[in-house]
């Protein structure tokens, strides 16, 4: 999860569709240049360690465009992909 917020925060697209699982990505990624990603909050986990193949992720990313302040507040759900673990999707 903090790989892929930092990866939206230095705009690493190829980072992101790659760490994205197959049925769930989309061809194509374009980010708001005008978006800064400013701080990440982690609120919960379940899942992910060791012997899961599954896991979720509630969130606050906070982010400014403009001058205006803004949060993405979501649930993410990941799974272990040959070994690594990829985005599922997410519920705000």
């Amino acid at each position: 999860m903090r790989s892929r917020y930092s990866a939206y925060a230095k705009a690493l697209v190829p980072y992101l569709l790659r760490t994205w699982d197959a049925s769930t990505r989309p061809a194509d990624l374009e980010l708001d240049p005008a978006l800064h990603w400013v701080a990440l909050e982690v609120l919960a986990t379940s899942g992910g360690g060791e012997h899961d193949d599954t896991g979720t992720v509630e969130f606050a990313a906070h982010h400014d465009r403009g001058g205006i302040s803004g949060v993405l507040h979501e649930v993410s759900r990941f799974r272990r992909s040959d070994g690594c673990w990829v985005y599922l999707d997410g519920s705000p």
